[in-house]
């Protein structure tokens, strides 16, 4: 029998509905409103609200936590998902950074992943824009944390816009790792044009630069072209891609790493 997770009205309904439908993934409209006893009108206008703070994309009938070519997961999504292959790419990338170095690092969830091991090259000078991974790094010994400022964005828990872009772009770092959306064998993409503007200011700012996507992001493009595959000088992938995606960005590309997964 399927548990309903009763909420109050208004606000606590409307995030025990993002939740699940986090969960989920994907949820018809149908299901929400039995789930939660309220009308398909209301559970309309409960994912209007949602969508329109960047939790859920509505689709005819229903709602999902999914990226599309248009729309970016919420960070409370993306961090839930391939998580194995994130730590995968993230401990092939961490092999890659010297102690006594620098780092600069996007908002992504890959990125957050490689943020957690960063610990076991220091000395480190790591630079980024992601609130979570400077609450995350911010205790560790051995780094020398600078944070990237501008206009906080909650649905990425991240700082964007002019000051950042700005502030990337009085640096230079030994590498740069970022990771995006969606991957084509010529280009990177990404959905929302002030992360895209954050990220070009990046790569034009790293002496290397390391392109950290998981599989699912293989063979997919979104609205808005980051850079071609030519800016990257290593792109890292999970084992779980295809071995012929991979073939393809080799054919393109001369150096594209395979991170194996641990297999439960």
């Amino acid at each position: 029998m399927k548990s309903r997770p009763r909420a109050a009205s208004g606000a606590s309904r409307r995030q025990a509905m993002a939740e699940h439908v986090m969960r989920q993934g994907s949820v018809s409209m149908t299901e929400l409103a039995e789930i939660f006893e309220v009308s398909v009108m209301t559970v309309h206008r409960d994912l209007d609200l949602l969508e329109s703070q960047g939790m859920v994309r509505k689709f005819r009938g229903g709602a999902s936590a999914q990226a599309s070519s248009v729309f970016e997961s919420n960070i409370a999504y993306r961090k839930t998902a391939q998580t194995a292959e994130k730590e995968a790419i993230a401990r092939h990338v961490v092999g890659l950074i010297e102690p006594g170095s620098s780092v600069m690092f996007d908002d992504s969830t890959t990125a957050l992943a490689v943020a957690r091991h960063l610990g076991e090259v220091t000395p480190l000078t790591v630079v980024t824009n992601f609130l979570e991974a400077i609450r995350l790094l911010a205790p560790v010994p051995g780094i020398r944390l600078m944070a990237l400022g501008g206009e906080y964005y909650p649905t990425h828990d991240s700082f964007l816009g002019v000051a950042c872009v700005d502030a990337v772009e009085a640096m230079n770092t030994d590498t740069v790792v970022v990771s995006t959306s969606a991957v084509s064998d010529r280009h990177a993409f990404h959905q929302e044009q002030e992360i895209v503007l954050v990220k070009r200011a990046m790569l034009a700012s790293g002496t290397r630069c390391v392109l950290a996507v998981d599989h699912t992001k293989l063979d997919r493009v979104a609205l808005h072209r980051v850079a071609p595959l030519e800016a990257f000088d290593i792109i890292v992938v999970d084992s779980r891609a295809p071995a012929e995606a991979i073939q393809r960005l080799r054919d393109r590309h001369h150096r594209v790493d395979v991170a194996e997964v641990t297999e439960p």
